[in-house]
């Protein structure tokens, strides 16, 4: 009985890989992971510094609006969820929760009320540095 023999295949070899192709392969994927990684690690960083950096403004616009509309400044951040500013507080993604944001109270003198100094600023609460080198809390 004859044997066919397909083209290109030699009598007795078989079809598949070697392991040093296969090693190649892992080193290439290996690389391009090692590469691919920090890149999305530095985009996340990124994303939740725009998200910092525009919650940031709506809380201090919204402390702003709060104060000129009552002609004193809020005495806490729930004042601007309860009196329709927010719907609610938004979260600080560096901390990962909406508690941890840092008020800053204005000076007694210096404010509109002076029975009653309310918040002036709001910071992170975060210890952690941004890309740029500065700590969160300074923004």
């Amino acid at each position: 009985m004859a044997r066919r023999i397909r083209s290109g295949e030699a009598e007795g070899t078989r079809r598949g890989f070697t392991l040093i192709e296969l090693m190649i392969v892992m080193t290439i994927v290996t690389i391009l992971v090692s590469i691919a990684v920090p890149l999305y690690q530095r985009s996340i960083i990124r994303a939740k510094e725009s998200v910092l950096k525009s919650n940031l403004f709506t809380l201090r616009t919204m402390i702003d609006e709060y104060t000129i509309d009552k002609q004193k400044a809020p005495q806490s951040l729930e004042d601007l969820v309860r009196e329709g500013y927010l719907r609610q507080i938004p979260v600080d993604p560096m901390t990962g929760s909406n508690t941890t944001w840092r008020v800053i109270m204005e000076d007694a003198t210096a404010s509109a009320n002076q029975a009653e100094p309310g918040i002036f600023d709001v910071r992170s609460g975060s210890d952690k540095i941004s890309l740029d080198g500065t700590p969160y809390s300074e923004w």
